[in-house]
């Protein structure tokens, strides 16, 4: 089995596209979680119907997907963000890593929603210096065995640079991820919103700042 896991936060106005690409993959028995991180919109209400357990915890990513994992039944857990979009029956391409693969965990390549030129190629340095550096970013789609999950300790608990943490960790106990081809399309709502420059910017120096051993909670500050 295949557990999906959704963190969430005010995403109404997205989530029920989200969760209807993933309805066959229920009806052939794997398993949608969604966890809320406190909403004050209608997102849990609208998404309860269409996934098999839906939590409510504190708020921040971490948390949410570690307490999705907590109760989660499958081999293979896959993290997913609200805003991301997949095409039906991707979960297909995850089956067969059920049966045999030698990779403990992967991530897809993304594409960004937006219709700009500058967004294709943004997403294309994205896949690509993923590829190269085996670490993914919470909007490729994360799957990890859950026997390799539990093994490292989930995600640490922090408010942001969860991903890369989680990333950084998983390389060191089973090497590079498995990279699929296979495109999810995420919301490029943040670069249209503060525009493609600046949040390139944003997100290097934050990186860099990370890996220079800023603190987190100061970065997830800078970042909202």
């Amino acid at each position: 089995m295949i557990s999906t896991i959704i963190p969430t936060l005010n995403e109404a106005a997205t989530i029920s596209d989200t969760l209807a690409a993933l309805q066959p993959m229920r009806k052939r028995g794997h398993q949608v979680i969604l966890v809320d991180g406190g909403s004050q919109d209608s997102t849990f209400s609208i998404a309860k119907p269409l996934v098999d357990l839906a939590l409510c915890s504190s708020a921040g990513r971490a948390t949410q997907m570690n307490a999705g994992a907590g109760v989660a039944h499958g081999d293979l857990l896959w993290f997913l963000h609200a805003d991301t979009h997949i095409p039906v029956d991707t979960e297909l391409l995850l089956e067969p890593l059920l049966r045999d693969c030698t990779k403990e965990w992967g991530r897809f390549d993304i594409r960004l929603s937006g219709n700009e030129l500058s967004l294709r190629i943004i997403e294309r340095m994205m896949n690509w210096r993923s590829r190269l550096s085996g670490i993914a970013t919470g909007d490729q789609g994360i799957f990890i065995y859950r026997d390799t999950f539990e093994r490292i300790g989930g995600f640490s608990d922090m408010p942001l640079m969860e991903d890369i943490d989680i990333s950084r960790r998983l390389k060191r106990a089973s090497g590079m991820p498995l990279c699929l081809s296979h495109k999810l399309t995420t919301s490029s709502r943040r670069w249209e919103k503060h525009g493609v420059l600046p949040t390139i910017v944003l997100m290097w120096r934050l990186r860099l700042a990370y890996w220079l051993g800023a603190s987190p909670t100061d970065l997830a500050r800078q970042y909202r």
